[in-house]
């Protein structure tokens, strides 16, 4: 029998943190938790998710192309905006949770940070690209380089293949987001197993969407 999908408000939730840190697991796991709760839940990836995007995520992580750091931050928000048009606006307006495995807090510490271009430029760029639509929650997962690199096993794209001062940068800028957005981004130690870190994520995400669970281990 499916389960009856409960009422609750819209909302937004980012995976965030370094090649690496396993957050793409977690957005999986979180998708299963609260689909297995019976909310309308959607599961996206940045870049990606429609068809233009995903054409723009090839161009941007084959390691054939080369391009300047404008461009590369140019491709990003291009991907962003049909995104957020064709799925996260839409999807919002019909009560869905959204969990997007990155979002523009990546392109701020990976461009912004990690390309060292103007802050203030990228984060203008996200306005543009969003309509001000903005992450009710963020979850990062933060994890040393040794470890994150260690755990690389497939062949590196584009973006995976920049140097260990570029992913320092990127690290340090996703650190320094946090620490400037404490409510709304939380630090998720991602050196654990794949089970705790997910009990961390799983107390987040019930105490940020109030559910009950009561009702839900009597379902």
């Amino acid at each position: 029998m499916k389960k009856k999908q409960r009422q609750h408000d819209p909302c937004l939730i980012t995976f965030e943190g370094i090649d690496g840190c396993g957050k793409t697991t977690q957005a999986m796991l979180a998708f299963r938790f609260l689909s297995g709760k019976g909310m309308k839940v959607k599961l996206l990836r940045e870049p990606g998710s429609t068809r233009i995007s995903e054409q723009i995520r090839d161009i941007l992580l084959n390691r054939k192309n080369s391009m300047s750091d404008i461009t590369e931050l140019l491709l990003y928000e291009a991907a962003r905006s049909e995104i957020v048009s064709r799925e996260i606006a839409p999807l919002l307006a019909s009560g869905y949770i959204i969990l997007c495995d990155r979002f523009y807090d990546s392109t701020t510490a990976y461009q912004g940070y990690g390309r060292k271009l103007d802050i203030k430029m990228v984060r203008a760029l996200h306005k543009v690209a969003t309509g001000n639509i903005a992450p009710d929650l963020t979850l990062l997962f933060d994890l040393d380089l040794k470890t994150a690199f260690s755990r690389r096993t497939q062949q590196l794209d584009r973006l995976e293949s920049q140097s260990k001062a570029f992913f320092n940068r990127v690290r340090r800028g996703f650190l320094e987001i946090a620490r400037k957005e404490r409510r709304r981004v939380k630090v998720v130690d991602a050196a654990r197993p794949v089970k705790v870190i997910f009990a961390d994520v799983s107390r987040i995400l019930t105490k940020k969407l109030k559910i009950d669970e009561s009702i839900s281990r009597s379902n």
